[in-house]
């Protein structure tokens, strides 16, 4: 037997059986009922890197460091977002080159060193350097795993996967920041609360590297099947181009934008009304909450209900709850107030990640999710300076409205631009 003849059979051997597999791939939550619950759990530990930060860390900077500008404060969420958001666009890009579950491992590898950073930083450049670790932590295994689900579930339920996805994402978000908050509250700033989230990233990096399998079999399964529309090109026409998916954008970026704020100012709004750590941390908790948990509904409502209606709504009510923040200081007014935020942001979430897998192929899915990720995780960095600046300018009352009327101008651009789907 020859050389040639003896390649040639191997590489029949290696594509009957590559084709094997793909026929025995099924898509469905209910086929996949067991991976998509160990990704489901994987994103609760991502989120909760998140929640590590979100309600002690403007004391944080003031307490340890001595920052008190906004705008230096609002600075770390600004590295983050900024890294989170080109994170997105290549883990979407490479997603298909090097695989799922290997860029889901490298995000948790560049996780580990982030709470030690904090614990030991000597500077606020140190913190700002952890902080761009974790926003490309989180753009790596946050994109990994919606990725994945969507690839395992197929068309039908894709907005009932995305609202598992983001409900366990942001639940987590939400009990991490409370738990901190008391932590901060009893034991002090630093370091204990960040211990949590060097436990929270080993035990996620463990997860993923015993228990997520690559979901890209799922792919080439469903694209054989798929009449989907080609975009011919996929960056522009998600971000621009195409009425619908470029509504879907900015709206994902406004969104994370008034998120942004929300992050840095709602702590600083809090204390300087004179509520204590723990009072502040449930307020700062409910929002995230409800959004986590409420997306267990809104994400079964995006396969069957009309997702620009769920859009406009979720966006108008985001808005009108970010103008009313400043002028209460009730603590149960501002808890329904935070309960509204998180209702409307979960009314959007799991539709806007619906409705580009719905409008694109699935060979260009997750570049296509990956642009979405980009411009709505630069609203993070964007929300963050635009905000901070005009805090230190005008104060915080202003920079809060400011934000409040640019989310209510997106519901608006939602309505009349784009087509319904």
């Amino acid at each position: 037997m020859t050389d040639v003849t003896v390649r040639s059979n191997i590489h029949s051997y290696l594509w009957n059986r590559m084709n094997n597999r793909q026929q025995s791939v099924q898509l469905g939550l209910k086929e996949n009922w067991k991976q998509f619950t160990v990704l489901v759990i994987v994103n609760a530990f991502v989120g909760a890197m998140i929640g590590m930060e979100r309600t002690i860390f403007p004391q944080f900077a003031e307490i340890t460091f001595g920052v008190a500008s906004k705008t230096a404060i609002l600075s770390f969420i600004t590295a983050f977002g900024l890294t989170k958001a080109f994170a997105n666009y290549y883990t979407g890009r490479l997603a298909n080159r090097i695989g799922r579950k290997n860029l889901l491992v490298i995000g948790w590898l560049i996780a580990l060193p982030v709470p030690l950073l904090l614990i030991y930083a000597p500077s606020w450049n140190w913190v700002i350097f952890a902080n761009m670790l974790l926003g490309l932590s989180q753009g790596l295994t946050w994109s990994s795993t919606v990725v994945m689900k969507i690839d395992l579930v197929g068309e039908k339920n894709r907005g009932l996967a995305m609202g598992l996805n983001e409900f366990a994402g942001y639940l987590a978000v939400g009990l991490m920041a409370l738990l901190t908050g008391v932590v901060a509250e009893n034991y002090g700033i630093t370091p204990y609360p960040f211990y949590l989230g060097l436990a929270v990233a080993a035990i996620g990096l463990l997860l993923s590297l015993f228990w997520v399998r690559d979901t890209r079999t799922h792919v080439h399964s469903e694209s054989n099947a798929s009449n989907g529309p080609y975009l011919k090109q996929v960056f522009w026409e998600t971000t621009l181009k195409n009425k619908a998916l470029s509504s879907v954008t900015q709206a994902g970026l406004i969104n994370n934008l008034n998120d942004g704020m929300i992050w840095g100012l709602l702590p600083i709004l809090l204390l300087s009304a004179g509520f204590n750590h723990e009072r502040a941390g449930i307020i700062t908790a409910i929002y995230p909450t409800v959004w986590g948990m409420g997306q267990l509904v809104t994400g079964k409502m995006a396969d069957h209900f009309d997702k620009k209606r769920m859009l406009f709504w979720g966006m108008l009510i985001q808005g009108l709850a970010i103008v009313a923040l400043p002028f209460q200081l009730d603590f149960y007014l501002l808890a329904l107030i935070a309960a509204l935020l998180g209702l409307g942001t979960a009314m959007v979430y799991p539709t806007f990640l619906t409705t580009i897998a719905q409008l694109t192929n699935p060979v260009q899915r997750a570049e296509s999710i990956g642009t979405f990720r980009l411009w709505r995780d630069l609203g993070y960095a964007f929300g963050a300076i635009l905000s901070g600046l005009t805090a230190d300018a005008f104060g915080l009352t202003a920079a809060i409205l400011l934000i409040g009327i640019l989310t209510i101008a997106s519901s608006l651009i939602i309505q009349f631009r784009m087509p319904r789907v």
